[in-house]
């Protein structure tokens, strides 16, 4: 009996017992295990997320992410709290991540669509509306400013962003933060439909893009291509550096990832690097430690419930300024543009151009606006760092 005894208290079964909280977890770890499996919602994110919220809800595994003493060295932290707090606070709370993703995110863009289609890439900036309109409201509901520039910057559906913004102005909401933002990104396949079927008809999802462009042709078409695309990085990775310094971490590395991709072959090692080891490396850390900041303790409670619907309108209304940008536009110009173009202004690259591209086409199989819709989702994340790195200027 005393065996017996011994092995049950080397289980977790009676934890759970005690704390009945901890069930509600796991369960919405397998919930989002099978988004991520089944329904395929951008598995990369969401798979890795999932599992982490999964093991660190196991009562004695030491896999959740905690609050500890930051002056303790990485040492103590591996040997004293485990692993997966060892990489959360090396890793991320360092800030070191985020830029990294980005570099990679740089290394797999092709700006292409958007040089093509500069008038495009300002529905980019107008679906930044979110933030700043989150960020007004939070306030109202009792959130500092700081706090509330780091619930607002959700609405850039952008994960390293959101996370970088939030170390710098807010570090102690970073874990409902990442968890909002991350959860959310997955969910865009969701969200952009549901947010489109409120605030568009069928004549305007019906624009065809291609035919637009066949009417009313462009009078200035790009010559040589290539070179501005090797231009275009450089251009831009000094114009931030000079006008927002505080967004270069995040656009720099962007902007070099990008440039290594567009050079060629010379720096081909270097884009296959970016673009492959480190990245997907760094987005498989990433993913744990955000999914291992989802315990019973951190999760329920009503300010990570603030922070997860104050996530979801910053989210929609960003779409929402996107979509009625182009209205206004359409009122005044001959040459139309579908709405879903305005939805895409999210950074949350290409899922939001696929998605968008996915309900054109359930209106009109011919109506191929991929491309299109990449212009302003390429913008998106441009825009969304660029106003992190002002809201940090401003406020951090």
């Amino acid at each position: 009996m005393e065996l017996l005894e011994k092995l049950y208290q080397m289980t977790a079964i009676q934890n759970m017992v005690d704390e009945p909280q901890i069930l509600l977890m796991i369960f919405i770890a397998f919930f989002l295990l099978y988004l991520g499996i089944k329904k395929q919602y951008e598995p990369l994110l969401l798979v890795p997320i999932a599992f982490g919220m999964l093991i660190a809800n196991f009562p004695g595994g030491q896999m959740g992410v905690e609050k500890i003493d930051e002056n303790l060295t990485l040492y103590q932290i591996a040997r004293d709290h485990g692993i997966m707090n060892f990489v959360y606070y090396s890793l991320i709370k360092t800030g070191f991540l985020p830029p990294i993703i980005f570099l990679g995110v740089g290394a797999l863009t092709d700006f292409g669509p958007m040089l093509r289609n500069l008038r495009l890439a300002f529905f980019g900036a107008a679906a930044q509306i979110g933030i700043f309109t989150v960020l007004i409201s939070a306030v109202a509901f009792g959130f500092t400013l700081k706090e509330a520039a780091a619930l607002g910057i959700i609405g850039g559906a952008d994960g390293p962003t959101a996370i970088y913004t939030t170390i710098k102005l807010a570090p102690h909401l970073l874990g409902p933060i990442a968890i909002a933002a991350y959860s959310y990104m997955a969910l865009v396949p969701v969200i952009i439909p549901l947010v489109v079927r409120i605030t568009t008809n069928k004549k305007e999802l019906l624009i065809n893009m291609k035919q637009q462009d066949k009417l009313y042709p462009s009078r200035r078409p790009i010559k040589d291509l290539q070179t501005l695309k090797i231009l275009f990085p450089i251009g831009v990775g000094t114009i931030v550096a000079l006008l927002v310094p505080s967004s270069v971490p995040l656009i720099g590395l962007l902007m070099f990832g990008n440039l290594v991709k567009e050079i060629g072959v010379s720096t081909g090692r270097l884009h296959k690097a970016a673009s492959d080891t480190i990245l997907n490396a760094a987005t498989i850390f990433l993913g744990l430690a955000v999914g291992a900041t989802m315990t019973a303790k951190a999760f329920l409670n009503m300010e990570t419930i603030m922070i997860i619907v104050g996530g979801f309108i910053a989210f929609a209304i960003s779409i929402a300024g996107g979509i009625y940008a182009v209205k206004v536009y359409n009122l005044f110009a001959k040459k139309k543009i579908n709405p879903l173009i305005g939805a895409t202004g999210l950074s949350a690259v290409p899922m939001a151009s696929r998605v968008a591209n996915e309900i054109a086409l359930k209106h009109d199989p011919n109506n191929h606006l991929l491309q299109y819709a990449m212009a302003s989702n390429i913008s998106g994340v441009i825009g969304s760092a660029v106003a992190a790195g002002v809201l940090i200027s401003f406020l951090g």
